[in-house]
């Protein structure tokens, strides 16, 4: 359709004489200059710089995570206290285990999208153990988008978060731990599970992440966690919700104490007694006490690859004696504080002084400089991350979360560890993607603790590890961008795969693995994930590019030693 010059001229005419009869109308007809475009070439891994490009690319910002109620959920990436850069798009607060309109329990969780473009529709969750330990240590101190570690001024960015490879959200939980809400009534791990997939179904609907692949990952107690609520998602045949890709742990408690701690602790101090350093006297009358408790013979028998068949013989449990005589476990750690009083029991080369940590204090014995303020515990810091201003926020409660409705402090969780009933066997069959992981610094539980509750199980027809997971385990080299949180590479400890379970171990880890070796646990994180197809690719990280596989001269440091 041709417009013609008539009708042109007379519309312009009109115009004009509509202008001439109100000189407010002419503002109308000024010709507007038009707003530049804004043009930002996106990094990857990074925000946009600009705040209303980075809005307008978020899937997640939605009128249900920021709306101005009680539920909103943006965390504004450049406000968080103490942390000088922008740390991207995150999402925080709490969030109901159910729906029924007058739950009062509520968990409290961190989420964070991640940039990368092969993240797609999956998601990991993180959690931390205990049981009653918050995940938000984890994030501030293994794998989250900043780290301030112990002994250290100021947090600084870290290189390995997790969310360089995925969507990330880690989560506080039971009830009890952190800023969750409401009184703790579960007693054992099945309870725990029914809870926590309560609360996933509210996190989907609420950041829609419908059919979302997800894997679930942790340390220590989430050696229960874990498998426990992945058996939750299996049971629950909802892929809607809970669609279960894989599950990874690392230094977990799986089975019983006994065989994890008591019967393998002598022989991971004789490994280690050039730096322990314990007097001959007292290691030969130990040997002697570990010979009187059967751990010895029990461990010849049992640790082998493949195991003998069938179950393995428990063990009795040495405080059910009067004397615990058996308890050779805490008679080594009691030695071990007599030679280094600052002797960390998660990482086995500490010597004093005691490093300070933001989270606060674990254990007794740990040390927290007079007017301390534990940074989560910061009325700034709850502000900046939507947690209920006022909570004293614990890194480990001090509620027993496994209780019951009276809270008696006399009940623990009641559930066997997951390698002894099944459950570990489950999760294993229907993923067929499992890892576990153990740090070779770490005294709590050890790595042939973990192997040896390994042994006990028997998995898509057979049981137990076959050969003894001993091929060398490779990381990348890499450019060290960041010396606040640096990070090995090359060949950093050992791994074996059979029938859909993954086993590595780290040399140089301890208990909180991805802090102490975090080019480990970010290669890890890429097997499961599937970027990479195992622990002896010679690669670089999938979120690197350059020659960084040991082949060529990454960088020269140039260092001059002070002597004083």
């Amino acid at each position: 359709m041709r417009f013609s010059l008539t009708c042109l001229s007379a519309l312009l005419c009109a115009t004009t004489a509509l202008a001439a009869r109100s000189h407010h109308a002419s503002h109308a007809f000024k010709r507007v200059e038009k707003r530049a475009p804004i043009i930002e070439k996106r990094e990857q891994f990074q925000p946009f710089k600009n705040p209303r490009l980075e809005k307008r690319a978020s899937y997640f910002l939605t009128n249900k995570t920021e709306s101005e109620s009680s539920n909103q959920f943006v965390v504004n990436g450049s406000a968080i206290p103490d942390v000088n850069w922008n740390i991207g798009e995150s999402y925080a607060g709490l969030l109901p285990i159910s729906s029924a309109p007058n739950e009062t329990r509520e968990l409290f969780f961190w989420f964070f999208p991640s940039t990368n473009p092969h993240a797609g529709e999956e998601i990991a969750i993180w959690f931390n153990g205990g049981p009653g330990c918050s995940s938000l240590s984890g994030l501030l101190t293994e794998n989250g988008p900043f780290i301030w570690d112990a002994g250290t001024l100021a947090p600084t960015p870290n290189p390995y978060t997790w969310i360089n490879l995925t969507n990330v959200v880690w989560v506080e939980q039971p009830v009890g731990v952190g800023y969750t809400q409401g009184v703790p009534n579960i007693t054992n791990e099945v309870e725990l599970g029914l809870e926590f997939i309560g609360f996933y179904k509210n996190f989907v609907d609420t950041f829609n992440l419908h059919k979302w692949k997800v894997y679930l990952t942790g340390e220590s107690y989430a050696g229960f966690y874990v498998p426990y609520i992945a058996d939750a998602f299996i049971t629950a045949a909802d892929t809607n919700y809970y669609n279960l890709a894989g599950v990874s742990i690392n230094d977990p408690i799986i089975g019983d104490d006994v065989t994890q701690q008591e019967v393998t602790i002598l022989p991971y101090v004789e490994y280690w007694q050039n730096l322990l350093y314990l007097n001959d006297s007292f290691l030969e009358t130990m040997r002697k006490q570990n010979d009187y408790c059967n751990y010895t013979s029990y461990l010849e028998k049992y640790l082998t690859f493949p195991p003998p068949p069938g179950p393995f013989p428990v063990l009795p449990d040495p405080f059910v004696s009067n004397t615990a005589l058996c308890d050779v476990f805490d008679d080594f750690y009691s030695a071990i504080l007599e030679v280094n009083p600052c002797f960390n029991i998660y990482h086995i080369t500490e010597t004093c002084p005691h490093p300070y940590s933001e989270l606060g204090i674990i254990n007794q014995g740990d040390y927290t400089p007079p007017g301390a303020t534990v940074y989560f515990n910061r009325t700034d810091v709850q502000k900046a991350i939507n947690a209920p201003v006022g909570t004293n926020w614990m890194q480990c409660t001090n509620i027993n979360v496994f209780g019951g409705a009276s809270d008696n402090q006399s009940i623990g969780d009641t559930s066997l560890g997951p390698a002894q009933n099944g459950v570990l066997k489950r999760v294993i069959e229907y993923t067929n993607n499992t890892i576990i992981g153990s740090g070779n610094l770490d005294f709590l539980l050890n790595t042939n603790g973990t192997l040896l509750a390994i042994q006990n199980i028997t998995w898509n027809g057979v049981q137990g590890l076959q050969k003894y997971p001993g091929i060398p385990m490779y990381v990348p080299y890499h450019p060290e961008y960041n010396l606040g949180f640096p990070a090995g590479g090359g060949y950093l400890g050992l791994w074996g795969s059979e029938r859909g379970l993954t086993f590595y171990q780290a040399q140089l880890a301890g208990h909180e693995l991805p802090q102490y070796t975090p080019g480990a646990a970010y290669r890890m994180m890429e097997v499961l994930l599937g970027r990479v197809s195992n622990f002896s690719v010679v690669s670089d990280f999938t979120t690197q590019t350059g020659n960084f596989t040991g082949n060529s001269t990454i960088y020269r440091r140039g260092v001059d030693y002070s002597f004083y």
